[in-house]
């Protein structure tokens, strides 16, 4: 029997109850080619991150199918689509956690693209500035907060710098700072993914791969999440790609968006332009 659960999957409860397969099948019959100079055209400037034809997936099994992606500096893009869609498989390709069967991944620097396609997650993050912020309970239970926040330096050449970088943070985020002693497993579950999220700044990325920021939090905690988030974005100019369970915020919160069904890719364009759209409210943000 089909699994059952609302439209879209998890906005929210309001419309009538679809099974996972119908929305994906429904999905299927909105998709339509998407060219990448459709991709380029809601881009600001030049791409910071892009993907061209990947093909990608887990073992022998290909999850993604010839995606293309573009996101400008500063900008923001939010995944949405059924599951299973291939959503947090961008993520995982992106950083070098999939198997890359052709394709390419690349940043532009100094206005110079740089392929960085094989490179290991640690070079991803040490050399590209990409960094991957995963779903909840990726924090360090027994450790304190400000020991997490160590981990996050372990790419460092000196202990101290890690160091010195986490006072950076606890500068930044006073509410992490009040609880530096205190362990891990006793925060909050918005103080946990702040935490997380500050993790991964230590070694100031300038790309942020966040994987459903809002899983798990009760809703007073996700509006602080997602204006710490358009903060990174807009205070310190970091681009950000965001695979986020509830469509409706993560599309409220992006300046791009995407329709992933079946790893390919269905619908793009501005974010805005998809929360219009009534076919992608219908299935995806429960109206």
């Amino acid at each position: 029997m089909a699994s059952v659960e609302p439209v879209g999957g998890y906005h929210g409860g309001i419309a009538p109850a679809i099974s996972v397969e119908e929305v994906a099948r429904q999905a299927q019959e909105i998709a339509r080619d998407v060219g990448v100079e459709e991709l380029d055209a809601v881009v600001a400037g030049s791409p910071h991150l892009r993907i061209d034809d990947l093909h990608a997936g887990y073992g022998q099994m290909e999850i993604l199918h010839g995606l293309s992606l573009r996101v400008g500096h500063k900008q923001s893009l939010c995944l949405i689509g059924p599951n299973g869609a291939g959503k947090s498989t961008v993520l995982h390709s992106i950083f070098g956690f999939t198997n890359i069967y052709s394709g390419t991944v690349s940043i532009e620097r100094d206005k110079t693209q740089f392929d960085v396609t094989r490179l290991s997650p640690n070079e991803k993050l040490r050399s590209a500035g990409i960094a991957y912020i995963l779903q909840d309970k990726s924090v360090f239970p027994g450790m304190t907060v400000e020991e997490n926040l160590w981990m996050g330096g372990y790419l460092m050449d000196h202990p101290v710098e890690a160091k010195q970088a986490a006072e950076k943070v606890f500068d930044k985020y006073p509410r992490l700072a009040a609880r530096r002693k205190h362990p891990a497993k006793v925060l909050s579950g918005g103080e946990r993914r702040l935490l997380e999220i500050s993790r991964a700044l230590v070694m100031d990325p300038q790309i942020l791969l966040v994987d459903e920021p809002s899983i798990g939090l009760e809703p007073r905690f996700i509006d602080a999440v997602f204006e710490i988030l358009g903060d990174l974005q807009h205070a310190e100019g970091k681009t950000i790609v965001i695979v986020e369970q509830n469509a409706k915020k993560g599309l409220e919160f992006a300046d791009i968006g995407y329709v992933l069904v079946s790893g390919k890719l269905a619908l793009a364009g501005r974010a805005d332009d998809l929360l219009a759209n009534p076919d992608v409210s219908r299935l995806f943000l429960g109206g």
